[in-house]
């Protein structure tokens, strides 16, 4: 079994980048795919719970209280389903560097 991280060159990775092991998505930070970032606005987050639930990728932490926090950025990929859902614009969108 090849061990593939970050560092492995594209000629050393698993034939059509299989992956051999279960449990190792947490492993690959693919935040840096994004060329937009959603920008969380605690101030005007009424809690309501609408965004945490559509992310693909379960960026959107959730805290013991059952408030959300700050943006998982190791993991979200700046799809904006997030702001789209939030009816207070308590997320907004903007280019990635930018913000």
């Amino acid at each position: 079994m090849t061990n593939i991280d970050k560092n492995t060159p594209a000629n050393k990775m698993t034939i059509a980048g299989n992956i051999y092991e279960a449990g190792n998505s947490k492993e690959f930070k693919t935040g840096d795919w994004r060329s937009v970032k959603p920008i969380y606005i605690p101030e005007k987050c009424i809690q309501c719970g609408l965004c945490f639930p559509v992310c693909p990728e379960d960026a959107i932490p959730v805290g013991k209280d059952q408030k959300r926090t700050d943006f998982n950025y190791d993991y979200c990929k700046g799809c904006g389903v997030c702001a789209k859902v939030c009816p207070v614009k308590a997320i907004e969108m903007k280019v990635e560097g930018e913000e």
